[in-house]
C-alpha cells in the first residue's frame, strides 16, 4: 500500500491554527521588542551635558544590547515569514511534503517544526551535502 502524499483536510486546519496562534505570538514578542527598542535611551549619552557622567563602557553595552534587539527581531520576523510561507503551503496542498523526497514528513515533526520542508533524513542529507 503507498504511503499518503498529502495531509487531511482536518489535520491541515489544525496545523493551520497553530501556525496562526504562533505567528500571533512571534507578533506580539516582536512588538513589545520594538517598544523596548524605541523606549531605551542610549544611556543619555546624546546629551553634550552628561557626556562626562556616562561611563563608556555603559555606552557601549546599550550599543551592544540595541545591536542584539534588532538582530532579535530580524530574526523573529523571518520566523513570521516562514510560517506564512507554510501557510501558502497548506492552501496550495504541499504543507508537509518534503521538498526532495515528496514523502509525507512526520506529523511530530511538522507539530514541532510547522515551517519544515523537508524530512529529518533529507535535511540531514543536505545539511551534510549527501548525495
Amino acid at each position: 500500500m503507498a504511503k499518503k502524499k498529502q495531509y487531511s483536510k482536518a489535520k491541515l486546519n489544525s496545523f493551520k491554527k497553530q501556525i496562526l496562534s504562533l505567528i500571533n505570538d512571534v507578533n506580539h514578542e516582536v512588538h513589545d521588542m520594538k517598544e523596548g527598542v524605541v523606549n531605551q535611551s542610549p544611556t543619555k549619552s546624546l546629551s553634550p551635558d552628561s557626556i562626562y557622567s556616562v561611563h563608556m563602557a555603559d555606552a557601549g553595552t546599550d550599543a551592544h544590547q540595541m545591536e542584539k534587539n534588532f538582530l532579535f527581531i530580524s530574526r523573529e520576523n523571518d520566523y513570521v515569514k516562514n510560517l506564512e510561507d507554510a501557510l501558502e503551503r497548506i492552501d496550495l496542498g504541499s504543507f508537509g511534503v518534503c521538498g526532495l523526497c515528496k514523502e509525507l514528513i512526520p506529523e511530530e515533526r511538522m507539530i514541532e517544526v510547522p515551517n519544515a520542508t523537508k524530512c529529518v533524513v533529507c535535511k540531514t542529507k543536505d545539511h551534510l551535502n549527501i548525495k
